[in-house]
């Protein structure tokens, strides 16, 4: 049985949103795929296999966002408690190796995005942070070694 994650407000939008543009470009390829069929023999019609696949591949995306969307459960990330770093804080760390400061949110596997420093929960660096309180040191071991951070201070999220 899967496990309920939890999810953003912001992140939960964002996966209903693609939601209903894949199920719009789904109806469409539909439309296609039929068109194509009607030109007659399929083992050499471009269109219509092409059709096929692009649509295999829109409804496989389809399940498993309704999928993450079935299993979550959206938590408003300004309300997280701020006692430990947990689910929607946003922590800011030092790199105890090299001195850099960096700042993550904590985020679940469906809505983090390294792009705006969101990590999600299950990441190893995201795990091990998971439950630390202000001045407590971690290590982490990543991909390229290992990593030593110590919190310097958990605030709450900017957006929900």
């Amino acid at each position: 049985m899967q496990e309920i994650m939890p999810i953003s407000q912001t992140g939960d939008e964002k996966l209903k949103a693609e939601l209903d543009e894949l199920k719009k470009e789904a109806a469409e390829l539909r439309q296609r795929v039929a068109e194509a069929r009607e030109h007659g023999d399929l083992k050499e019609n471009g269109e219509y296999i092409y059709g096929r696949q692009n649509l295999s591949f829109v409804e496989g995306r389809l399940r498993e966002i309704m999928g993450k969307i079935n299993y979550s459960e959206v938590t408003d990330c300004t309300a997280a408690p701020l006692d430990t770093a947990g689910f929607g804080t946003v922590v800011k760390v030092r790199d105890l190796d090299s001195g850099r400061e960096i700042v993550y949110q904590l985020l679940g596997p469906y809505d983090y995005d390294l792009t705006e420093n969101s990590i999600s929960i299950l990441s190893p660096i995201g795990n091990a942070l998971y439950g630390l309180s202000v001045g407590e040191k971690v290590s982490v071991s990543v991909p390229r070694g290992e990593s030593n951070f110590e919190i310097l201070e958990i605030t709450a999220s900017e957006f929900k």
